[in-house]
């Protein structure tokens, strides 16, 4: 979709290294705690750690086919996603424990993973057009996350403070309803012509609406991990189709 947005040519070097980013950070990010405390978790994880471990491998290799601002804006949210999960001290927590702020670290990260580094890649120049296109993409992933924390508001601990345990179930829906008039309104402020996109927003957006609404901590996990995680695959549907 940036390749699209962005009229840039299909980069298959920076999508399978995203691809294969996301996919060995998510793996270290969930897994590594429990691999680290119970060793027998590593024998019922081998296939994940195997894949995990040529995820990483892919990466390496791919990083240096990378043009130089690439290469440095990823390696910043390396950092970010390593502070994100490995504690600064005994003391201090991981960013993932900080009360309140993981929604935003998640947001920026998929935000400028998706945005940012095609657009790098590609010898683009990063204007206010890039700004836009930014904004609406971190909105997005923040709609989608506060979604799943609507649904994980029975497993979370307290000490996360996140949204639904300060606001409430129904204010944290109502901040979503209200989120998706600017993800909508971006759309007129981005350059470039894009036929049907005023309409197809607009069917993401109702869309969206109706998983808010939907939602709560009685549904099955299916609901979150597999319709709701499927937004961005409809939103590109969405685009092909119209």
């Amino acid at each position: 979709m940036t390749f699209y947005f962005c009229h840039i040519p299909f980069d298959v070097i920076v999508t399978l290294f995203v691809f294969c980013g996301t996919s060995a950070s998510y793996n270290i990010i969930k897994y590594l705690p429990f691999v680290l405390k119970n060793k027998e978790y590593k024998t019922s994880l081998k296939l994940i750690i195997a894949l995990t471990s040529l995820f990483l491998g892919i990466c390496c290799v791919l990083f240096f086919q990378l043009k130089t601002a690439t290469q440095i804006v990823t390696l910043l949210f390396c950092v970010l996603s390593i502070m994100y999960v490995v504690p600064f001290s005994k003391a201090l927590p991981n960013l993932r424990n900080f009360a309140g702020i993981k929604i935003y670290i998640v947001s920026v990260c998929w935000a400028g993973v998706t945005i940012l580094l095609p657009m790098l890649n590609a010898d683009m120049e990063i204007g206010i057009d890039v700004v836009y296109k930014f904004l609406q993409r971190f909105i997005l992933t923040l709609i989608l996350i506060l979604i799943f924390e609507i649904y994980d508001l029975k497993y979370d601990s307290s000490y996360l403070k996140t949204v639904p345990q300060i606001l409430g179930v129904s204010k944290t829906k109502n901040l979503i309803y209200g989120l998706l008039i600017p993800f909508y309104i971006l759309e007129f402020f981005k350059e470039g012509y894009y036929p049907n996109q005023w309409f197809i927003n607009l069917l993401l957006c109702i869309c969206i609406a109706l998983f808010t609404f939907f939602v709560s901590h009685k549904q099955s996990k299916y609901y979150t991990v597999f319709w709701v995680e499927s937004i961005p695959i409809l939103w590109l549907l969405l685009v092909l189709i119209f």
